[in-house]
């Protein structure tokens, strides 16, 4: 190999690695402007009567992140937005640190990472199959959303359930209140990805 052909190969390895730390840079920045975003949804909060569980947009943001990102990416986000209200950082809806983890919401919340990867994994792949219509998009991601919540209602419900040594009664804080307004929440996140896909399929 030539002394030009050497120096032409270190420079295609250099801009190489330049442009893989410039795509990790903004793949990190995606995510953790994917955490902050559930957190702001966090703070729109309505507190119950009769449940420990209050009524936020949280869920909508988890979803919204597992269909816009993917199930790795959406995964990810929802990790390192566990990870920062376990440092005691205020992006829960009432609170924080370790010891809120543990709470009434503690299911829910420890659900989340799975419950965007479920969204995002079921989601991608049906985009990869599914028609262009638009129409085709939102029922998938309606229907990518619908399992995620089972997830999210299965760890949340199974938490309460062992708090207050009742399903009854887990049922009864956690699932009663929050039907009507999960179904809007699905219908939201699902509204928003397909707008997207829409969007960059212009664009492509």
């Amino acid at each position: 190999m030539s002394r030009v052909d050497q120096v032409v190969g270190q420079t295609r390895s250099v801009v190489r690695e330049k442009d893989q730390g410039r795509d990790f840079a903004k793949q990190a920045a995606i995510v953790i402007a994917a955490s902050l975003f559930v957190a702001w949804c966090a703070r729109i909060s309505v507190p119950l009567p009769g449940t420990p569980v209050p009524l936020t947009l949280q869920n909508f943001g988890v979803l919204a992140v597992g269909l816009l990102l993917g199930s790795r990416r959406g995964f990810a986000a929802l990790t390192l937005y566990l990870a920062e209200g376990a440092l005691g950082l205020p992006v829960f809806s009432m609170g924080a640190g370790i010891a809120y983890l543990l709470g009434p919401t503690g299911g829910f919340l420890l659900a989340y990472p799975i419950v965007a990867f479920v969204a995002g994994y079921i989601y991608e792949h049906s985009s990869k199959n599914s028609s262009k219509k638009g129409s085709g998009r939102f029922v998938w991601a309606v229907l990518a959303s619908v399992a995620a919540e089972f997830v999210l209602f299965a760890g949340g419900l199974s938490w309460l359930a062992i708090l207050t040594h009742s399903v009854s009664l887990a049922i009864k804080f956690g699932l009663y209140w929050f039907v009507f307004a999960e179904v809007i929440k699905i219908l939201m996140a699902a509204g928003v990805a397909t707008r997207w896909q829409q969007w960059r399929s212009s664009q492509e």
